[in-house]
């Protein structure tokens, strides 16, 4: 085995000091400006305030958020903060910030720290670079960060820097969202709206809002950071693009659920530590499916907030990766052949008197609205399950999705056995009155007590009730979850607001008769969503195509799906996204699908010219001067085995020089037109096939080449030394 930095790392022995254990209790969240800490540097009626302004959506007046700044100020002064930034979420899917000093000159060679309630409200970072999809151009660079006050201030470490972020929303100068959290705080005042009043006409009271909750179960990879950097393709692209799979990969599932290696339970900590500090409920982590991956979830929370933690999980795992000496790989399918990553997006609506409302009560009364806000999200999927599908496209997730290691394009519902039995119980009239005996009868009532288990675990199935919310399981893991979520809170909405009018429309004295009228009849419209099986299986695609299921396998495919006039209607009727924000959405998405694509055609080419075929050459050389050397001393006969090995390294060579330029002049071709559309689609259909056989030559070579002379590290130094 060839010696480099990298296997080195199997050899190293890390000296971790033991430091005193301190319980996670007594630091939880101290970096975030949190409730607790407002309470504690605010004055009251300051404090009262931002309450109102916080739970009611309110503007905050300029003299509150004078005091609010203040304390923020003089609180992030105490944390060693020298500047606050205003944190944002842009349409690349990562954050941004752009870092202000406290400091401002008051006089000749002094300076005093300052932060306003303006500056802490309102920023203004330049809006010209990121993508717009057209709503803005080049030349129009203003842009302006809204506080969200939803969100609490963190502290931000990065080596001896430290800083205040602000969450905040995005737009542009004319209103615009620009970012991926606007969308989503509408869609959770859209879905609020709309479950109050579900709740209201059912006869509950003393509800006043209804909040989208978040659960993310993020996946990720760990490799030793000299592999890393020692392959293009990951650090330009984050996917291998090239690499045999190793003799051993996930057959044994000796992996999953496995003791946690030293090194990497280690880190482990330190991510935790980091998260604990800013108030992020890390809550389980695991050795995932593949070699080298692992799992980490939090607790459930309010949706803006999860959207927000989560990005944080991200960058922390990325950071804190480099201190150990390693790189966290998000990409949804960085090694072929091996298992990738997803984001399952758990979902659920609570009250603001913390009831679940995809729990089951302990009465009857209870069980109704379960059933009513159960069978609007299954609605909701069956109607704009195209929609659910365009929220989780992109380049990266398309390696993973049908790929036997999560969903299929084909959005279907999984509800169980015993729901769905009462489904087709409610469907066939066996409830006549709906009296409270009825309902006992159904078997209703008797879902409280198993409540978070009235349903096996079905991992193929995209969208999956497991207890008391919703698995959204085709989320990509180094996606940001907003968009997927606002899809799910506005399909949402509109579900439960279509299901209102028709139980109002019967105009029934008996509500519970009237909503079992109306369920009745829509479980016969949305059976065809509605799948307990295996969705892995070719007899699912035939089946699911005869239930008229849309089955989008490619991105360029999934995305024409946001700008239908269905799509556009929705988005705009709940004032989730207006038509030009949302096309725009449709354009940038397609424009990334292109720019990942081309990234990683540029990084094959280059590994195959400037890597592969040299060290191919190198090596055929030497294999061509052991021919002659053992011909000239034993005969022709004697080296039938070492000519015909130096034919297929000629052979493979030659085919990958081929296959380069035949992509190329593809790309060249592609490049031609103008049409997004049509781009993506191109290179969709032809390129990407053409990168993919010529990836086959690579690793066939690979296999030829001796350790010593092949270029790159091999999968199965990144994936079992660490």
């Amino acid at each position: 085995m060839k010696k480099t930095k990298a296997t080195a790392a199997a050899e190293r022995h890390y000296v971790i000091e033991k430091e005193k254990f301190v319980p996670v209790s007594q630091y939880f969240g101290e970096d975030t400006f949190n409730h607790k800490v407002m309470k504690q540097k605010l004055p009251k009626d300051t404090f009262r305030k931002l309450m109102e302004a916080m739970n009611e959506d309110k503007k905050l007046d300029h003299e509150t958020a004078n005091i609010v700044a203040h304390a923020m100020k003089e609180w992030a002064l105490e944390k060693g903060a020298t500047h606050f930034a205003h944190w944002f979420q842009p349409m690349t899917g990562i954050t941004a910030e752009k870092h202000d000093a406290f400091a401002d000159p008051c006089g000749p060679g002094a300076v005093i720290e300052r932060f306003s309630g303006k500056q802490l409200v309102q920023g203004e970072p330049d809006a010209s670079s990121f993508p717009s999809g057209g709503i803005r151009a080049t030349f129009e660079a203003r842009g302006y960060t809204a506080w969200d006050m939803s969100s609490p201030a963190f502290i931000k470490r990065n080596g001896i820097s430290t800083t205040l972020c602000i969450p905040t929303a995005f737009i542009s100068y004319t209103g615009e969202a620009l970012d991926k959290k606007t969308p989503l705080l509408r869609s959770s005042r859209a879905v609020s709206q709309s479950a109050v009043n579900m709740l209201k006409l059912l006869g509950a009271k003393n509800v006043r809002r209804v909040y989208s909750n978040l659960g993310p179960e993020q996946e990720y990879f760990l490799i030793d950071m000299d592999y890393y950097y020692k392959r293009q393709d990951l650090v330009l692209g984050g996917r291998t693009v090239v690499g045999a799979p190793p003799a051993k990969g996930q057959e044994l599932e000796d992996q999953y659920f496995g003791s946690i290696r030293e090194r990497i339970s280690s880190y482990m900590h330190d991510v935790e530590e980091d998260l604990f500090k800013l108030g992020i409920p890390a809550k389980t982590r695991h050795n995932e499916v593949a070699p080298s991956q692992y799992e980490i979830a939090p607790v459930f929370e309010e949706a803006n907030l999860a959207v927000d933690h989560n990005q944080l999980v991200m960058d922390t795992l990325k950071s804190v990766a480099r201190k150990h000496y390693l790189s966290a790989l998000l990409h949804e399918k960085p090694f072929a052949r091996i298992n990738g990553s997803g984001k399952h997006v758990n979902w659920s609506l609570a009250d603001d008197n913390g009831n679940n409302l995809l729990n089951p009560g302990k009465t009857p009364q209870d069980n109704i609205s379960f059933l009513v806000f159960l069978i609007a999200a299954v609605r909701a999927v069956y109607r704009h399950a195209d929609i659910l599908r365009a929220s989780v496209a992109s380049y990266a997730n398309d390696h993973r999705l049908g790929a036997n290691e999560a969903p299929p394009a084909i959005i279907s519902v999984f509800l169980g056995e015993q729901l769905t039995q009462i489904l087709d119980s409610i469907e066939k009239g066996k409830v006549a009155k709906a009296t409270n005996e009825e309902i006992i009868d159904l078997g209703i009532s008797s879902l409280p007590q198993v409540s978070k288990d009235n349903t096996d675990r079905n991992r193929t199935s995209p969208f999956a009730f497991t207890g008391n919310k919703f698995e959204f399981r085709a989320v990509g893991s180094s996606q940001s979850i907003s968009f997927p979520a606002a899809v799910i809170n506005t399909i949402v909405a509109e579900s439960l607001d279509d299901l209102a009018e028709k139980i109002r429309a019967k105009g029934s004295k008996n509500i519970n008769q009237a909503v079992f009228e109306v369920l009745k009849s829509e479980i016969r419209v949305i059976k065809p969503i509605l799948f307990n099986g295996d969705n892995y299986t070719k007899a699912w695609e035939a089946e699911a195509g005869k239930r008229s299921l849309p089955n989008f396998k490619t991105t360029p495919a999934a995305l024409g799906a946001l700008v239908t006039d269905k799509a556009l209607r929705l988005f705009e009727k709940y004032r989730v996204l207006t038509r030009v924000e949302l096309q725009s959405r449709y354009i940038i998405y397609l424009e990334k699908y292109i720019k990942d694509l081309e990234i990683e055609v540029k990084c094959l080419g280059n590994i195959c010219l400037n890597q592969v075929i040299p060290a191919a050459a190198d090596y055929q050389k030497r294999v061509a001067e052991a021919v002659i050397a053992t011909k000239a001393a034993l005969g022709g006969a004697a080296v039938a085995a070492e000519a015909d090995l130096l034919k297929k390294v000629i052979r493979l060579v030659n085919t990958i020089y081929a296959g380069h330029k035949e992509i190329m002049a593809g790309m060249e071709a592609a490049n031609a037109g103008h049409d997004e559309a049509k781009k993506a689609e191109t290179l969709c259909e032809k390129i990407k096939p053409r990168m993919d056989a010529l990836r086959e030559s690579v690793d066939e070579l690979e296999n030829l080449v001796d350790d010593e002379r092949w270029p790159l590290p091999k999968f199965w130094e990144m994936l079992f030394i660490c």
